[in-house]
Order: structure tokens, then sequence, then C-alpha cells
């Protein structure tokens, strides 16, 4: 009998800190209010502002939703260019000690599905019609230093 609980520990141990058992998109918008007269301008470049969230939830046990929110907004000198929404959501799995979860949900999970969020951009805005835009790295620690501190700040 101890010889069966025995794998059972090891397989445990040996499990992956962090499984991403699905990505996806949750929610995804385009606008480019002034089409098709704001095509003429496309040699102009817009000035680009960019917010970035990440949400979490628990779903159950070691089970967590991941969300990573953008939104994008272009303008020329009078116009608004575009702006972009996107939700880009996985569902993990963590095997990490307690007091690491928050900064694994809030620092980690993003840095994995940033790529892949800045691909479904830069592709979405080039079907568009406009310029390829790159969506430069985010420093996802330094957000969630951010976070915290705005938070710790209201109590």
């Amino acid at each position: 009998m101890p010889q069966d609980n025995q794998p059972q520990n090891d397989n445990k141990q040996h499990q992956p800190a962090i499984v991403v058992n699905s990505q996806y998109i949750k929610d995804f918008s385009l606008e480019i209010p002034y089409a098709p007269e704001i095509f003429k301008e496309i040699k102009k470049n817009p000035d680009v502002h960019v917010d970035v969230e990440v949400n979490t939830r628990a779903l159950e046990e070691n089970y967590h939703n991941v969300d990573l929110s953008f939104t994008i907004n272009g303008d020329t000198k009078d116009k608004k260019f575009f702006i972009i929404e996107l939700t880009y959501s996985a569902v993990v799995q963590l095997n990490v000690p307690q007091e690491h979860v928050e900064p694994v949900l809030m620092v980690e999970i993003p840095r994995l599905l940033f790529p892949f969020a800045r691909q479904v951009i830069t592709t979405s805005l080039t079907e568009a019609g406009l310029p390829p835009f790159m969506l430069n790295p985010i420093d996802f620690a330094l957000l969630y230093q951010a976070k915290k501190q705005s938070v710790h700040g209201k109590n």
C-alpha cells in the first residue's frame, strides 16, 4: 500500500508549475470611425495611447481565469484614427505555493499571453487596411506593483 501512495506524491510534486489549459479571445472590437476618408491620412503616424489591464478570477482549486485587456486609441491631429479593444484570456492551472499565486497570475501569465494578444492586434489592424502597428513589450511586474500600490494607497 505505501508503494501505491508514493507514485501519487511524486506525480504531484512533478507537475508543471503553470499549465495553460486554454487561451481565447474573450472580447474584441475594432472601430475606424472615419473610414474610408481617414485612409487618405494613413501616411501620417497617429498618436497611439495604450491602456492595459490584468484581471484574474479563481475558478476552482488551482484553476484561474486571467484576462489581459487592451484599449488602444489611435488619433490624428483632429480625428479618431482607430479604436481597438481586446480582452485575451486564459484558463490556467497553477501548482505553486500560495504566496506565489498572485504574482504568477498578474505577471507571468500575462507575459505568456502577450505575444498572442499582440498578434491579434497587429493582424487586425493590418487586415483593416491600416499601417502595421507593433505593440511594444509591457513590463507586467511594474504594472502589478503599481496596481498593488494604488490598492494599498486607498486603504
